[in-house]
């Protein structure tokens, strides 16, 4: 069973945003993980929080363990730190679950 997860991010810079997923998806693979769907999206209609959002993505590990194995690996750190930063204003988690393959 996968774990999945609905993310909702405010992209402040496309080209520093673009540089951090170049930078982190080499990694993300090598712990089995993927993007499943991706979205920018122009208008939110209806929101449960103050934080803008403009963009929509899945992300998916084999499991919860391995993605907070990925999520605290220092390389992906060092990415994260390097462009996320300064890319990205909000980001808010709207869903997580467990899926089938």
């Amino acid at each position: 069973m996968l774990f999945e997860m609905l993310v909702g991010l405010e992209v402040i810079d496309d080209d520093a945003y673009q540089a951090y997923r170049s930078a982190m998806k080499p990694i993300l693979a090598g712990y089995g993980g993927s993007f499943g769907y991706d979205f920018k999206i122009a208008e939110t209609l209806l929101s449960e929080t103050p934080d803008n959002i403009n963009r929509v993505f899945t992300i998916q590990f084999p499991s919860m363990k391995i993605m907070d194995q990925f999520f605290s690996d220092p390389d992906y750190l060092s990415a994260k730190t390097k462009y996320f930063e300064s890319s990205v204003r909000s980001t808010t988690i709207l869903a997580s679950y467990e899926k089938n393959i």
